[in-house]
């Protein structure tokens, strides 16, 4: 198959598509657990609240995005600014992400050696198959993306790291609740509830559905009729790490024109799997797909 070569833009999303932006920094249902620090979570929601593609926000807008009152926010900011999570140049500058914050994050990329292992592994299944490769993470009541690797002189989807795509129709959000442990599974469940259309019989069945997918070719691809952007095509499959408590997930993407269903199932979906089981040997571990009975 010939795809057309173009300058190699991410092209802005479609107006139809502007909840891919929306940001979800709450912990899910009240926690009723007393070992529970609720100003904590407060204040990593403020540092959640920020995307890769600000220039810096207000308070206003950390509101607005966090749900909470401007004066929380303002106290939550004044905090992690003084202790470096958050930094601006002047008295009413925007907030930026501070160097406590670039310090933890190389302290995370270095305990977590599959993410660089993983790097050319995905960035030649974005080349070869001309479709935008993601990994993403479970992060409150929807996946986020934390990288992508764009194919080199092609367009590709417009998503990047900071998005978050729903768990209820999406390809990554199926694989998610395909591969994790049933108690990780229910708290998944109590966290988004019905309000997003994940009651438990809903995720018990695509639970069920992705788990069969994987088991018999390897990656999930959720039906293009039930996903919640009707401009994005995708197919994921989970990996899991030794040194994570829960699966991350691998994904390619495009617009629907671009990889239709069939080359979704032919191409794209064995070549994720392939590029997945690779990773895996590599890191000297087994398959990530496993029963969850």
């Amino acid at each position: 198959m010939t795809r057309q070569t173009m300058p190699e833009t991410t092209p802005e999303p479609p107006q139809g598509n502007a909840h891919l932006h929306e940001i979800d920094t709450q912990p899910g249902p009240p926690q009723k657990d007393r070992r529970f620090a609720a100003t904590l979570a407060r204040g990593l929601g403020v540092l959640r609240a920020f995307r890769a593609t600000d220039d810096g926000l207000g308070n206003g807008e950390i509101a607005a995005r966090t749900g909470l009152p401007k004066s929380t926010v303002s106290r939550l900011t004044f905090t992690l600014q003084s202790l470096g999570y958050l930094t601006h140049a002047h008295r009413h500058d925007l907030y930026r992400p501070g160097p406590a914050l670039l310090a933890m994050g190389n302290l995370a990329h270095a305990s977590i050696p599959f993410v660089e292992i993983a790097g050319p592994i995905m960035q030649r299944l974005a080349d070869d198959t001309g479709t935008l490769a993601l990994m993403l993470v479970r992060d409150a009541r929807k996946m986020l993306i934390v990288r992508t690797w764009r194919p080199r002189g092609m367009s590709s989807l417009w998503l990047e790291a900071g998005h978050r795509v729903p768990f209820n129709g999406s390809s990554s959000g199926h694989a998610m609740l395909a591969a994790t442990a049933p108690r990780l599974f229910s708290e998944i469940i109590a966290a988004v509830g019905d309000a997003a259309g994940l009651s438990r019989a809903r995720a018990e069945a695509i639970r069920q559905d992705a788990a069969g997918q994987l088991m018999t070719t390897g990656y999930v691809l959720t039906d293009p009729t039930e996903y919640f952007a009707p401009s994005i095509h995708a197919v994921a499959r989970p990996f899991q790490p030794r040194d994570l408590s829960e699966p991350v997930i691998f994904t390619c993407g495009a617009l629907p024109q671009d990889l239709s269903v069939a080359r979704m199932r032919t191409e794209v979906g064995p070549k994720l799997a392939h590029a997945v089981q690779e990773l895996e040997r590599l890191m000297g571990q087994g398959s990530s797909i496993v029963s969850q009975d």
